[in-house]
């Protein structure tokens, strides 16, 4: 997936639009953009959204990611409890600190997908991981930790709040260090758990070129997306994350070489360069991001 748009899970009209915006997931809120007075209500109307758009089941429509409470609060189990029976396609984590809470987290989904008769392991988990100092300087423990896991992604706006900062980039607009070790040490966990690493949101969601330039920062440094916090930004994530004719043709060129090689595939040769298994391993990424089928 490429582009995941946050949406509170507690406003009917912005559920209702944010079907046709184009995003390829839904990360319906019931955390930070829901007051405490509202979270009944939200989960209510969150299962219900959930439950209809089963039943009106478009093709080619948005998966529904729903953003829980962090385990701390103490309301992630009733969270749980009023969405899981709508059978969502996967529970953000968020201020997720270790690997042992998507272990936590997963029990406690298993309890409830039991209950509402659903398989366990259904559901998937995305978990947030540098919300905090101690989630940041924890990234590398998550390999292993769940069947369950899909992707990790970071966020600046909660770890600058968590270690006190006055801003969290510099006058040119770019991510001051520690930031960008937070984002680094995402990309290196989720690569090390076998899982997608996706992007934080950009919070200036009129800026439609500094947007322009975070994508194509993510899609060269390995995220496979970006989140975001405003519809009018999923078009420039969907064309920045897409990769182009001539980058498909080039990765379906290289998976039919080796293909073609056989078990006698080792250093090969494209255009004039020598290839070997790391840009095979890219090869499929490409076509995977793409939504192509391996060589075809």
């Amino acid at each position: 997936m490429r582009s995941y748009l946050f949406v509170p899970g507690d406003s009917e009209r912005k559920l209702s639009k944010s079907l046709s915006c184009g995003a390829d997931c839904l990360l319906i809120d019931l955390e930070d953009s829901v007051s405490l007075a509202q979270k009944d209500a939200a989960r209510a109307l969150t299962s219900d959204f959930i439950t209809q758009q089963r039943m009106n089941h478009q093709p080619g429509g948005p998966k529904f990611v729903v953003r829980v409470n962090a385990l701390t609060t103490g309301l992630t189990d009733d969270d749980l409890s009023a969405v899981i029976s709508a059978r969502p396609d996967g529970i953000l984590l968020p201020k997720s600190e270790h690997g042992s809470d998507v272990q936590q987290l997963s029990a406690l989904m298993a309890v409830h997908e039991a209950e509402a008769d659903i398989a366990e392991g259904s559901t998937q988990i995305h978990a947030i991981i540098t919300e905090t100092a101690r989630g940041t300087l924890n990234a590398a423990t998550y390999a292993g930790v769940s069947d369950r896991l899909k992707t990790m992604s970071w966020g600046g706006e909660d770890l600058s709040a968590d270690i006190g900062v006055e801003t969290n980039r510099d006058e040119a607009g770019q991510y001051t260090d520690v930031f960008r070790y937070a984002r680094t040490v995402t990309l290196l966990g989720a690569a090390a758990a076998g899982v997608e690493a996706v992007d934080t949101v950009y919070v200036d969601f009129r800026n439609t070129q500094g947007l322009q330039r975070e994508c194509r920062e993510a899609v060269r440094d390995g995220f496979s997306g970006k989140m975001a916090i405003h519809p009018a930004q999923v078009a420039i994530i969907n064309t920045a994350f897409t990769p182009s004719v001539e980058a498909i043709d080039r990765a379906n060129r290289i998976v039919e070489l080796f293909a073609a090689a056989g078990d006698n595939a080792g250093v090969l040769s494209l255009d004039g360069q020598m290839i070997d298994q790391p840009h095979l391993k890219q090869a499929h990424r490409i076509l995977s991001r793409a939504g192509k089928s391996d060589g075809g």
